[in-house]
């Protein structure tokens, strides 16, 4: 089978995006898409996103030393926002769409970039290492499912309930705002790094997704594919 006739009869999932955010920010992408100047492609905003979220890493690990470098940060989230959405956007709007290839390097940079925001994470000293490995963990766990949904169920969740990446990013952006003020909060009259407190959350709340949807999906699967 030739490149050509295996992109014309691959057939893109289903997507799903219900967080809060989604439907004001579909509006929004719609329009940067429509105004965006001819010589912006796709694959530029997909490095402009890449590059943003591993810059973000980096003066994560710098703000060790200089809190000003988490100003740094929310900037670097927000052009990462702008790069990682809008890309498949612009394709779509030019009718310039490339399903798998767009599908693979969109999440696998996602995987890379995660690897090294969470990487900076660790090393800036608002939170334990311990942490971040932990919320790593359970992303990629959670982006793991996903992913096979996607293929074995033909349904892209880009969000899980109410929640999705621009939520995330909208909570890292108020975290860092509250670091500014104090890296420390107190829980039942502990006094606890704030990042360890919203990671631990986070990382609990991953893994109780991952497990839902895991086992949802598994007996959909199930009832779909009976045994004879």
């Amino acid at each position: 089978m030739t490149t050509t006739t295996a992109a014309s009869t691959f057939t893109s999932a289903q997507r799903i995006h219900q967080s809060l955010t989604a439907a004001g920010e579909k509006r929004l992408l719609m329009w940067l898409a429509q105004h965006a100047p001819a010589w912006l492609t796709s694959d530029q905003l997909t490095l402009l996103g890449f590059c943003a979220q591993m810059a973000a890493g980096v003066f994560y690990a710098l703000s060790r030393f200089d809190s000003r470098a988490l100003m740094v940060v929310i900037v670097c989230i927000l052009l990462n926002w702008l790069g990682d959405s809008l890309d498949g956007t612009l394709a779509r709007v030019r009718n310039q769409q490339r399903p798998r290839y767009g599908f693979y390097v969109d999440h696998i940079v996602d995987s890379f970039g995660s690897i090294a925001l969470m990487s900076g994470l660790a090393l800036s000293g608002f939170l334990h290492w311990q942490t971040a490995i932990a919320m790593l963990v359970a992303f990629l766990l959670l982006s793991s499912e996903s992913y096979l949904a996607t293929y074995t169920l033909s349904r892209f969740e880009l969000s899980q309930g109410f929640f999705g990446p621009t939520e995330i990013r909208i909570l890292l952006i108020a975290g860092n705002l509250a670091l500014l003020r104090s890296p420390y909060s107190t829980v039942l009259g502990h006094r606890i790094l704030l990042f360890d407190l919203g990671g631990v959350i986070a990382t609990i709340g991953m893994f109780a997704m991952a497990i839902i949807t895991t086992a949802r999906h598994t007996a959909q699967l199930y009832r779909e594919e009976p045994l004879p």
